[in-house]
């Protein structure tokens, strides 16, 4: 779990979990939780275990992936278990489109995974 931690710590920003405010953010039919940080810099997609209709993790899932515009495009994506999979150059780049914020200070989690939102960046980490 610390390489898993560390992975997404290095990349986003390290933030203490203490008072944060814990946001609920709605999943859509299929179950997928889509968030961006207000900046809209960074955004990401929970997906269920089983996937979805259109779209399967890799293991089965669950999955966090989480994308980063600036100052370089890339994608860490957390799954059930194992290190996470850092992507610097994903051939696809769709983040972050108008979905749910969460908000600075404002911390998330679904599954094994949880978020907390700062002005610095955004730390996600697995519990599994």
């Amino acid at each position: 779990m610390l390489a898993r931690a560390a992975a997404i710590l290095s990349l986003f920003a390290f933030v203490p979990l203490a008072h944060a405010g814990e946001q609920s953010i709605p999943a859509s039919a299929e179950g997928q939780i889509e968030f961006n940080t207000p900046s809209g810099n960074i955004g990401c997609i929970y997906t269920p275990k089983g996937g979805t209709g259109t779209y399967e993790p890799r293991d089965g899932g669950p999955e966090l992936s989480c994308s980063r515009v600036e100052p370089s495009y890339l994608t860490i994506i957390l799954g059930p278990k194992g290190p996470a999979t850092l992507i610097k150059n994903p051939g696809e780049q769709g983040c972050c489109s108008d979905v749910d914020k969460l908000g600075y200070g404002n911390s998330w989690s679904a599954g094994p995974f949880s978020c907390q939102s700062s002005t610095k960046g955004l730390t996600c980490t697995a519990t599994n």
